[in-house]
């Protein structure tokens, strides 16, 4: 098709960012590590390869999400602990921050109430930035490997992908039939995940992500909160997921809680939107 005599000026247009962040709610960052220092770890749940568990974490609690073995990608989904229908919203989460995360970023609820529901207080990774090919870590542009794309790109019935793990887990952890576990299941923070998009095609991609073991990526409990964590099947993703075919190893989930348990943190109010939606 024949170009429009200005396309190249179309295409010079500067571009605006969507949502300036300059008002943006911001964590204390320094009261929350000051917090951290006096906590005590309390559980620790480890996550089998190509499996998936649920966490609780106490409001003003943390967490922290460590490769113990080999090289290894998780994906998490966190929920309200009290309602299942807050849960993580990583679309908006990504319009706010971007699409890798790191220190000083949180992960954003769900509407109604659009409130912070974890800060990142440390990431061992943050010295990987943006890479020649566009790849970070710690994305929230992945929506999480599951048997239904499998199925549609690939044929057969994979029963291992993150999706799948997550909806066991979460129906172990609450009793819900695996049909109604499976509506809560949502996209992820995927956690050690080196991704990005291609610059000719535009296309999301993988690459051998970075971690090892000892690295870590921490977090500040804002809300009272559950947690699912899955090891991907993908192992270190450089090469292919929703198979057996990848090395893949434990991940560790350590949950810390506040030494004195009248030490209370107050949880964040929603959002105050009246929700009249102009009616």
């Amino acid at each position: 098709m024949t170009q429009p005599v200005d396309s190249d000026a179309r295409r010079a247009i500067a571009p605006v960012i969507c949502y300036p962040v300059e008002t943006l709610p911001q964590p204390d960052v320094s009261v929350m590590t000051f917090r951290r220092g006096r906590m005590q770890k309390s559980a620790e749940v480890t996550v089998p390869p190509r499996d998936a568990r649920c966490f609780k974490v106490p409001a003003g609690g943390a967490f922290r999400i460590t490769c113990i073995d080999g090289p290894q990608v998780g994906d998490l989904n966190l929920w309200s602990a009290g309602d299942l229908r807050e849960r993580f919203y990583s679309g908006k989460t990504r319009a706010l921050h971007g699409t890798h995360l790191s220190k000083g970023d949180r992960m954003w609820s769900s509407f109604p109430h659009l409130r912070p529901m974890a800060t990142i207080l440390e990431d061992s990774l943050d010295w990987y930035g943006i890479d020649p090919f566009g790849g970070s870590v710690h994305d929230v542009i992945g929506t999480r490997c599951d048997p239904y794309t499998h199925h549609m790109l690939s044929g057969g019935h994979y029963h291992h992908c993150c999706h799948s793990n997550l909806t066991r887990a979460l129906a172990d952890e609450t009793g819900l039939p695996m049909a109604e576990a499976e509506t809560h299941v949502h996209d992820v923070l995927n956690i050690f995940m080196c991704t990005g998009f291609t610059r000719d095609t535009g296309q999301y991609f993988m690459k051998a992500s970075p971690v090892r073991p000892g690295d870590y990526l921490e977090f500040f409990a804002e809300m009272d909160l559950l947690g699912a964590l899955s090891a991907c099947p993908g192992g270190d993703c450089s090469a292919e997921h929703s198979s057996d075919a990848a090395a893949c190893h434990p991940l560790l989930v350590e949950i810390f809680s506040p030494e004195n348990p009248m030490d209370h943190w107050l949880q964040p109010a929603s959002n105050g939107y009246d929700r009249s939606h102009g009616r």
